[in-house]
């Protein structure tokens, strides 16, 4: 196993330096992509001398944890798909973040990403979770959609979301809720969102919203006490009709009740 740091990536680009006729700090220094997929890293030390950092590939290693990823403020994509990272912590400083690839790794819980207000993508489909484990989206562990939508008011630049392979993806509505909580995204699990398709969702949403509302109102509109139909202009006919139906007698309810 090995450890990304600066001796590795310096003996990785030493030709490439040498053509330069760089220091190795200096070379450092200019670096802004570095490939380091399917290479047996298990821990990420301090890389901090690539301070002009904006791509990092990970992915295909055995890491267990983000770490010493602080000082990367220029880093705008992360590659950590298939290793072993159990949980999402220490990305707060990559302001500049805009996709997150974490498939398929062994997180239960998605958080600490409140602060990456330029996320676009992110990537957490077919995590390797223990039998009967979820893919949760709350520090205190909440399941639900509605927990899914509140999340996504987080990240207003969002544009790709990848869950495939986790429980949530068979709640009722999955797609249909998500596709009118997040105005901006583009493609849900792998499939692009038609505009037509989300303008028809928010319509009938609205719709239906409106459509309770107005139940709701109805229903709290009280019995007249008279039958003086002069005093209900404007009421609808259907209304008129239930003020209109005989009420029982209190003999009558008295009789049935001692039947």
């Amino acid at each position: 196993m090995a450890c990304l740091n600066a001796d590795l990536i310096a003996k990785s680009v030493n030709r490439l330096r040498k053509k330069r006729g760089l220091s190795y700090a200096e070379f450092l220094r200019t670096l802004t992509h570095l490939h380091f997929s399917n290479k047996n890293i298990e821990d990420i030390g301090d890389i901090s001398m690539c301070r002009n950092l904006t791509v990092l590939y990970l992915y295909d290693n055995h890491i267990t944890q983000i770490c010493n990823l602080g000082f990367a403020s220029n880093l705008t994509h992360l590659y950590m798909q298939n290793n072993n990272i159990t949980r999402v912590e220490n990305l707060s400083n990559l302001q500049m973040l805009s996709k997150l690839y974490l498939g398929g790794n062994r997180i239960a819980v998605v958080e600490g990403l409140e602060q990456l207000g330029e996320l676009q993508e992110l990537h957490l489909e077919n995590q390797r979770l223990a039998p009967g484990e979820k893919l949760l989206f709350d520090p205190r562990t909440l399941l639900s959609l509605a927990e899914l939508e509140d999340v996504f008011g987080l990240w207003p630049q969002l544009l790709h979301m990848d869950l495939r392979g986790n429980p949530a993806c068979r709640t009722p509505k999955y797609r249909d809720r998500l596709i009118t909580a997040c105005k901006s995204l583009e493609v849900l699990d792998g499939r692009e969102i038609n505009e037509l398709t989300r303008q028809f969702l928010i319509n009938w949403k609205a719709s239906k919203e409106a459509k309770m509302k107005r139940n709701n109102t109805g229903a709290l509109i009280p019995y007249p006490l008279t039958n003086d139909l002069n005093l209900v202009q404007g009421l609808t006919s259907t209304a008129v009709q239930r003020w209109k139906k005989p009420q029982p007698s209190l003999r009558c309810a008295f009789h049935t009740d001692l039947g």
